[in-house]
């Protein structure tokens, strides 16, 4: 048996090493090959009376971040606006801000419309940020809608360059990434760590290729066709979807819709979390939910999780070529770190955390799934949605 662990380990250390440098040569090749929303060339909006877009805004407390989202599309330029904002049975002031500020749009009479929507209570058989959006897109007066939430803030500039992009590509469906604000160094590298992670899965450069199976759906920024939108059944067919956003990617995608992810530096930015620990509570109800509520298989990615972490380590303290890997393995990382800095806006210098960061992401998956488990459900803005529920309509894996 130690005779067989003196190659098999130091092999399966290699293996893991070749892995990671496939996925920095990938990014390396084609990253550059995503559109940047700021350098390409567009033709010009035809004037128009009516709304262009309709921007669904859901707010459930968010009181400190909501005015400066709304006036940030209310400052939107060379594009009419219809803007939908929800409070989302909010107790705090974000349902008062949202008047305030329909009550000056309305005197000061400006060319985006704001709409207030108040939910008190959320209708059987619901999440509530589905069934937000879903009462929101229901009034949608343009061929188009853009979902996104309440803590983002958009460049004069952005709404007019993505649906512009949207119509000379004829897609259905466009994902602009955000810059991804991080205040602290916590964040940063749970961020960077995370991204690095994904590269495993997610390559953005495959999403525009109708063959594939990649997709992307982003909370921040999805703008789809409304016509696309309705006829895949909208958020009423994700009433009980905790990843809503993601899956409405893997439904458009699925169902044969045009998709595109652009580039746009300076166009969006929302702060996803606080600290790293407010990453870990973020992920309380989205990692569990990713493997669709399965446990076998969400402890089994946590099981792939742990050899990433603790192989390259392990690799290097043996030391021989097991030690070689190992180094390979972070030098492919601290790459990864480099070539997607262009969507992650993190400091390439943050993947000396990267382990550290890794094994708090690891700690994260774990809670959500014993959290869910303990709790018969998860726990999302104060309201309790069953377990049973969830997994009824949860669906297939990716």
């Amino acid at each position: 048996m130690l005779a067989a662990w003196t190659w098999v380990f130091p092999l399966s250390v290699w293996l893991l090493a070749i892995g990671w440098s496939w996925q920095l040569a990938q990014w390396l090749l084609n990253i550059p090959r995503l559109a940047n929303l700021n350098r390409v060339s567009l033709p010009i909006l035809p004037a128009s009376l009516t709304p262009q877009l309709t921007v669904v805004v859901p707010a459930c407390n968010e009181e400190e971040s909501i005015e400066a989202t709304l006036r940030s599309l209310l400052a939107s330029e060379q594009i009419r606006l219809q803007i939908v904002a929800v409070d989302d049975r909010s107790t705090d002031q974000t349902g008062e801000i949202m008047e305030r500020i329909a009550v000056q749009i309305l005197n000061n009479h400006l060319e985006n419309a704001l709409q207030v929507i108040h939910i008190d209570k959320l209708s059987p058989n619901w999440l509530g940020k589905p069934h937000a959006l879903a009462t929101a897109a229901s009034l949608a007066q343009s061929d188009w809608i853009l979902f996104t939430d309440g803590d983002v803030l958009f460049a004069p500039q952005a709404l007019n360059l993505a649906l512009r992009y949207a119509l000379a590509e004829e897609v259905d469906h466009l994902v602009l990434m955000p810059d991804w604000i991080t205040r602290t160094h916590g964040e940063a590298a749970m961020h960077g760590a995370m991204h690095a992670l994904s590269a495993w899965t997610m390559r953005l450069w495959r999403i525009s290729d109708p063959k594939t199976r990649d997709f992307l759906g982003v909370g921040a920024f999805n703008l789809v066709r409304r016509s696309t939108y309705e006829a895949l059944g909208g958020f009423t067919a994700l009433r009980m979807e905790v990843l809503e956003d993601l899956r409405l990617g893997w439904k458009l995608k699925r169902a044969g819709y045009r998709q595109r992810v652009v580039l746009g530096p300076g166009l969006a930015a929302v702060r996803w979390s606080q600290g790293a620990w407010g990453v870990v509570r973020n992920l309380e109800k989205n990692l569990f939910a990713l493997y669709r509520y399965r446990t076998f298989t969400a402890l089994f990615a946590c099981f792939g999780l742990l050899i990433q972490i603790a192989w390259p380590i392990l690799g290097i303290a043996a030391g021989g070529w097991a030690r070689a890997a190992g180094i390979l393995t972070y030098a492919a990382i601290a790459g990864l770190f480099v070539a997607s800095r262009r969507v992650t806006r993190i400091a390439p210098g943050y993947v000396v955390f990267f382990p550290l960061a890794a094994s708090l992401f690891l700690f994260a998956h774990l809670r959500s799934i014993s959290l869910t488990l303990l709790r018969g459900g998860v726990v999302w803005r104060g309201t309790h949605y069953s377990l049973r529920e969830l997994r009824a309509h949860a669906g297939r894996l990716w």
